[in-house]
């Protein structure tokens, strides 16, 4: 009598090998949760830095009169846009634009429909930081989210 070997897998093997790849694809879901929320906070970090950065290089050309600024002005920027668009350089003859930003980054946590200048909340110098709100001028930006980072902090205090 010749027997032949058989080869290949039970029912039960095939279930428990199943059983163990969904016990580790449902462990690595909210993994990449967490890092895609990581990789959007370190793209609102950079964002943030990149705008405060500008305002006040704006700030300081406007405090050494390369930026045409009233008395009554605070001689931060009067909009977000301007950064980008430029400024005249009132100190040179033919009075060349200064750009302080390429472009204007968008918030991460915006929806991705909305212009980049107005995915910012915006607070003016005249409003006190308990009380933020928008004004004649830019002194600083955050962002509008409702939502809470990592750290616990809400997006919109950083």
């Amino acid at each position: 009598m010749l027997a032949f070997a058989q080869r290949g897998f039970t029912l039960i093997e095939l279930i428990v090998t199943v059983a163990i790849v969904a016990i580790l694809s449902s462990a690595a879901i909210p993994l990449l949760d967490v890092a895609a929320q990581r990789g959007k906070e370190q793209e609102l970090r950079t964002a943030l830095r990149q705008i405060r950065q500008a305002i006040d290089a704006y700030k300081i050309a406007a405090d050494e009169g390369r930026v045409g600024k009233k008395a009554d002005e605070s001689g931060y920027p009067p909009t977000l846009d301007a950064l980008v668009s430029g400024v005249p350089d009132t100190t040179k003859p033919n009075m060349p634009r200064i750009y302080f930003l390429r472009r204007l980054p968008r918030d991460p946590f915006a929806p991705v429909d909305v212009p980049a200048a107005r995915t910012w909340a915006m607070r003016s110098y005249e409003s006190p930081p308990e009380e933020p709100r928008e004004g004649r001028d830019v002194f600083d930006v955050a962002s509008r989210s409702e939502g809470v980072g990592l750290n616990g902090v809400p997006y919109s205090r950083w």
